[in-house]
């Protein structure tokens, strides 16, 4: 019989090691992940005030190329002669910002919104109260280092994988770790860190209007759904069906796994119960009155009217928006009055349709150019918004607490923006994305970030109008979560990355 190499033992005996290696280094690197979050989570306590983080995710990626544009009239120019005809908006229709005056504006250009955003350039201006309540961040995108067009080119190793493509680039935007497998997200991972500030929490830290998603996936947190009408309950079980069932979970179970089912099953019930009796206070007396002073749009005569068509539609965001001012009311309430006693929330909600190839305006089918699905989204997005922000300021008068809306923070997120040029029909798939950033605490009436170039080929351009972004979603999210109340000392912990970047706190909250 042959006798085996020495070779060929050392190398399976080496491959053998090396994997034994890999599972322990990573047992180890989980173990020192979950102490840093525990270390962290006891340095964090003491937290006593209430505070909301909304994160509102623009499915498809948004055209910000025709969200914000510059109004200098050489400016303008030149974004009209490459969005023409298709995609253009014609520089008498756009809403001018107001107030983008030095130091409000850093960059001395003056910008202006698409024509069906008149709720947002309310929010961006001064209101009667002082306040500037809305913020906009230019240029933003997944990032795993700062690249210049030069260092793009040249090292592609460097460059976020996967650009361009919608379910890679929602997952680096949720978990802000473009360089690294997606275990958790970053709300995840604040909502680990500052769990421990609110013990025994009736419902969980972090809630979803949209169904399971990356952003809120933790180590320690799970993300509780809840629908528009209210919590998920059983379907046909209720009064002394309830009570029955309620009382078999309640049995002890020898057998474990039928001990863990009873358990989830009965918590999901009394959360559930818990959940639907404490939001019941902000109810809508009836079908066609909301008990928002400043009705959310949905369905019926809740529609959204796009202002440049007149066309009226059901909005998927408005309903998820209003139950979200629900338990944010709910949640603040204290423990005593039927509320929950939170003191952080984090809430994720999503609409769909941005990923606009074809019919994103009317022009292609002899229509114009203010209208089509983009103009229809834009307008709900405005609409909800401006709803949600007016929900705040009615919680704030209903607690007498006029700094209420200084609480919460809105912002959105998309998968990634669009081409400048058009395909013909619409827009194709880019990079760097405006942003927009809302709440009473916000410093708004202002724009954040570098704004690009808008030429094709040129400086901020890496391939077809794709726009290289200038900020990256760490240091866009590392100033929310800094907000939010994870300290300096810990951002590390939530953002590993934030430390390639130049600035952490952008200063827009």
């Amino acid at each position: 019989m042959e006798k085996k190499s020495s070779i060929q033992l050392n190398r399976r005996e080496f491959i053998r090691q090396a994997a034994c290696a890999a599972v322990g280094t990573a047992a180890m690197t989980a173990t020192i992940r979950d102490l840093r979050f525990m270390n962290a989570a006891v340095a964090q306590t003491g937290i006593t005030d209430y505070k909301a983080l909304v994160c509102i995710f623009l499915a498809g990626g948004n055209d910000s190329n025709n969200l914000i544009i510059p109004t200098i009239t050489s400016e303008y120019n030149n974004y009209a002669s490459i969005r023409t005809p298709v995609l253009a908006i014609p520089s008498a229709n756009i809403l001018k910002l107001d107030g983008l005056n030095a130091p409000l504006n850093p960059d001395g250009h003056e910008y202006g919104l698409h024509p069906c955003c008149q709720e947002l350039k309310n929010l961006f201006a001064l209101d009667a109260n002082g306040r500037r309540k809305l913020a906009i961040l230019f240029n933003t995108g997944t990032l795993a280092y700062p690249l210049t067009k030069a260092q793009y080119q040249a090292y592609p190793s460097k460059r976020p994988p996967q650009l361009f493509s919608h379910a890679d680039q929602v997952t680096q935007w949720q978990t802000s770790l473009p360089d690294q497998p997606p275990v958790t997200g970053w709300g995840g991972r604040c909502a680990d860190l500052l769990n421990s500030v609110q013990p025994g929490a009736p419902v969980s830290l972090s809630v979803t209007l949209a169904g399971a998603n990356t952003f809120e996936v933790g180590n320690e947190v799970s993300q509780y759904s809840v629908s528009t009408g209210g919590a998920i309950s059983l379907s046909g079980v209720s009064g002394a069906r309830l009570t029955a069932l309620t009382n078999v979970l309640g049995v002890a179970y020898p057998n474990l796994q039928a001990q863990a089912y009873a358990d989830v099953a009965k918590h999901s019930i009394n959360t559930g119960t818990l959940l639907n009796s404490a939001i019941a206070t902000t109810a809508d007396p009836s079908s066609s009155v909301q008990f928002w002073t400043t009705p959310f749009p949905g369905s019926g005569v809740f529609q959204v009217t796009t202002p440049t068509s007149g066309v009226k539609f059901n909005s998927s965001l408005g309903p998820q928006l209003k139950m979200i001012a629900r338990l944010i009311e709910a949640g603040h309430r204290a423990a005593a009055n039927g509320g929950f006693g939170m003191k952080r929330q984090i809430f994720f909600c999503s609409v769909g349709g941005y990923d606009l190839h074809s019919g994103q305006t009317d022009y292609p089918v002899g229509g114009s150019v203010l209208n089509g699905a983009h103009a229809n989204l834009l307008a709900e997005v405005s609409k909800c918004m401006n709803a949600f922000q007016a929900a705040m300021d009615q919680i704030g008068t209903l607690h007498s607490d006029l700094s209420f809306a200084n609480r919460v923070t809105a912002f959105t997120s998309s998968d990634f923006g669009r081409t400048f040029p058009g395909n013909g029909q619409g827009s194709d798939h880019g990079w760097g994305n405006h942003h927009l950033i809302m709440g009473g605490a916000v410093n708004g009436q202002k724009t954040y970030g570098a704004f690009p170039t808008l030429t094709v080929g040129g400086p901020d351009d890496v391939s077809t109008g794709r726009w290289l972004p200038k900020t990256s979603c760490d240091e866009y999210f590392a100033t929310l979560a800094t907000w939010f109340g994870v300290d300096n000392s810990n951002l590390t912990t939530v953002f590993p990355n934030i430390g390639r970047f130049a600035t952490p706190n952008l200063g827009f909250i």
